[in-house]
């Protein structure tokens, strides 16, 4: 009797599936999300998409995310590639070595 009255507390404490994703769609999103999500569809010409994103947060959020998302992005080629970060930043860039 216990155990049947403990799982029915157990359960109506867990969310339900519903319950959950509605939580999921409340939460706000945040700066690297938004960012994440901006330079994706900026690459793959989703003007729609990009849109939606830079809406999730300020302006100047968004700009600091893609300012992260870059140097982030370009740390990781300059170590896969072994070159200095300076190197490929202007590469990638279509600009002369320095």
């Amino acid at each position: 009797m216990l155990n049947r009255i403990a799982r029915f507390f157990k359960s109506s404490q867990e969310p339900r599936p519903a319950e959950e994703s509605a939580h999921r769609a409340r939460r706000p999103h945040n700066i690297f999300e938004a960012a994440a999500e901006y330079v994706a569809a900026c690459v793959e010409d989703d003007e729609p998409r990009s849109d939606e994103a830079a809406g999730w947060v300020s302006p100047e959020a968004l700009s600091f995310g893609v300012t992260e998302l870059a140097c982030r992005a370009v740390i990781a080629l300059a170590r896969e590639r072994d070159e200095e970060p300076q190197r490929v930043a202007r590469s990638l860039l279509g600009l002369p070595a320095a």
